[in-house]
Formats: structure tokens, C-alpha cells, sequence
């Protein structure tokens, strides 16, 4: 295929929050698959805020993305072009893939998904990472029982909705702490939470213990900082805490200090485990089996913020920060044909 596509590279490292400059958006020539490859058009690329961490040059459990080079998330895309006896033309596929208009994989490298089943852009929520994330996170290490108390920072978000779910499906009593009164709404009304803290206009210290009488035996981590400190003198004996992340802290250019956690785990007998969802990757079958069920009998709901516009990805990153997104945060690129 001929022509010029739109890429995004990072050409700055960023400190503290990222910015527009941090970006830049260049044009290169539309690759050609060779044998065992197929070339791809961008429908959906999801933005995350793990991707803040690759910005850095630090080592973690993912290498950081290099400068000049083009930034790689999570894509749904239509197969133009196909030198692979796996996938033919128009096949809808997911795969880890550049924020670019058009992607050259290997076969290996992407997986077919059945549109029949969810819409393409759930692949990328709670059929995808983020639900394998919650589904993991919740079942493996916060192991909740039926009538437990379970709460979730990051309630509303993509992984923290699911999360909510999951631990309802279980039989537990659901607290979910998100930041603004639609975020509220929809986590009482839609998803049907228990209880809901509003962390900007709520003492969040004093709303936990109000909706947690009987103290808190799971705490799924999504945001760290004030929010997590609030919850530890609330922890029952032998409680859990699955460590997803730490949206608060990810900009901050100095140290996060807070509660020191020792004296807490110790007189509880809690876990504090912190995790990746590519730990568990010999069992995504077994996980996405489960949701997929689950969204069949109507057990789960999704919600996605959807920006229309590959030159709007940078914005849809970037508001991820100011917790603009209810649900999962994606950009449009294209239509699916």
C-alpha cells in the first residue's frame, strides 16, 4: 500500500505531568507486510496510564519507550493486507501496535477477535486488559467473600469498574471512591455499588469509616497516595490488597511519602501484593472466558470515553490525568468496514 500515514513519537522525556511538547506528530510511508506479516488500519487506540511510566527512563517491569519513537499501546485494527495463512482481509485484530494510522505485525504478534460477541472497542475494556487486570487482580489476590466489605479506588475508571462488579457477582458489600458527582451517580445507579465516596468534596478518612462500620477486608489499589493512606487503620484482620496502581503519584517529581504501611500489615495479618496483569498470561483464556460470560448473562457493564480523531490522542492521554474518562479511555481512528 502506498502512501503517508500520521505517527506520534515521544520526543521528551516529561517531567512531572506530561505536556503537548512532550509529542510530536510526524509522517512516514505506510509499511509493506512481508511473508508471515499483515498490514494494518488503525481503528481504536486505547490510552492508559501505565504508559506514563514507559515515559520515564527507569527500569520497571516494562521497558521505557525510547526517544523518537513511535509510542505503542493497545490497538484494534482491520487487516488491509495479509501474507499470513492465519488472517485474511477486513479480519478485526488486537495486538500491541504503534499510535499510528496504519501498523505492519507479524502473525504471531496480533490475535483475531470476534465482533459477534462485543463491539470492537470492548476489546480494548472490559474484554480486554483493563477486565483482565480487575479479574485477575480481585480473584487471584484480593480473593473477596461473600459478605465482605470490598473497596476501590479508581471506582469509576476501566479497571475499578469492572473490579466493582466482580466483587458484586462474589456476594461482597462494594465501597467505590471516585472524584465527581456523574462518576457517583453512575457507580450507585448504574453498577449498583453499595456505597460510593466522593474524594473531592468528602472527607475521605471520615466517609470510609462512616460506609465501612464493619472495616474493610479487600482494598483493590488503583490511585495510592491520601486515598490509600485513609484506608489502612480500616483493614480487618488477614485483609487484601491487590496493588494495581498509583495515579496519584505518577507526575510527582519528588518522592511519594505517606503512612507507613509495616504497622498495619503487621497487626492485621494483611497482603499487600503488588502485580501486572502480564503475570498472569498462561491464564487470559480462563479470564476472558469468565467476562465474556459474565457480559453474555448481562452481569457486567461497561462504559468507555471514546475521542474521535487520531489527532486527538495526545488530549485523550492527557486528560486521563485530570480524570476527565468514565471508563475506559479510547480514540477513534477509523471506521470498522
Amino acid at each position: 500500500m502506498i502512501g503517508l500515514q500520521q505517527q506520534i513519537k515521544l520526543v521528551k522525556r516529561p517531567v512531572g505531568t506530561p505536556v503537548k511538547e512532550d509529542f510530536e506528530f510526524v509522517q512516514a510511508p505506510i509499511g509493506e507486510p512481508a511473508e508471515g506479516e499483515v498490514l494494518i488500519r488503525t481503528i481504536y487506540i486505547s490510552v492508559d496510564p501505565y504508559l506514563r511510566g514507559r515515559m520515564n527512563d527507569v527500569k520497571s517491569y516494562i521497558p521505557p519507550f525510547e526517544l523518537d519513537s513511535v509510542i505503542t499501546s493497545g490497538v484494534i485494527g482491520q487487516v488491509v493486507k495479509s501474507k499470513s495463512a492465519k488472517f485474511a482481509e477486513k479480519d478485526v485484530v488486537t495486538g500491541s501496535l504503534g499510535w499510528q494510522e496504519y501498523s505492519v505485525a507479524k502473525d504471531s504478534s496480533i490475535r483475531k477477535i470476534d465482533t459477534n460477541l462485543a463491539p470492537a472497542s470492548a476489546y480494548l475494556s472490559v474484554l480486554g486488559m483493563t477486565g483482565l487486570t480487575a479479574y485477575f487482580g480481585l480473584l487471584d489476590i484480593g480473593q473477596p467473600k461473600e459478605g465482605e466489605t470490598v473497596v476501590v479506588s479508581g471506582a469509576a475508571g476501566a479497571v475499578g469498574s469492572v473490579v466493582g462488579q466482580i466483587a458484586k457477582i462474589k456476594g461482597a458489600r462494594v465501597v467505590g471512591i471516585a472524584g465527581s458527582d456523574e462518576k457517583i451517580k453512575y457507580l450507585k445507579n448504574e453498577l449498583g455499588l453499595d456505597a460510593t465516596v466522593n474524594y473531592k468534596t468528602d472527607d475521605v478518612k471520615t466517609a470510609l469509616a462512616e460506609k465501612c462500620p464493619d472495616g474493610i477486608d479487600v482494598y483493590y489499589e488503583n490511585v495510592g497516595g491520601e486515598i490509600g493512606d485513609a484506608v489502612l487503620p480500616l483493614l480487618n484482620k488477614f485483609a487484601r490488597i491487590p496493588v494495581c496502581g498509583a495515579i496519584s503519584a505518577y507526575n510527582n517529581e519528588e518522592a511519594d511519602i505517606g503512612l507507613r504501611v509495616q504497622s498495619y500489615l503487621i497487626k492485621t495479618s494483611s497482603v499487600m501484593k503488588g502485580f501486572t496483569v502480564g503475570d498472569y498470561a498462561s491464564r487470559f483464556k480462563e479470564g476472558s472466558q469468565a467476562l465474556a460470560k459474565w457480559l453474555q448473562e448481562g452481569k457486567l457493564q461497561y462504559e468507555e470515553t471514546i475521542t474521535d480523531g487520531f489527532d486527538q490522542t495526545i488530549d485523550a492521554f492527557l486528560d486521563l490525568f485530570k480524570g476527565a474518562n468514565l471508563g475506559k479511555a479510547i480514540v477513534k481512528v477509523s471506521e470498522l468496514e
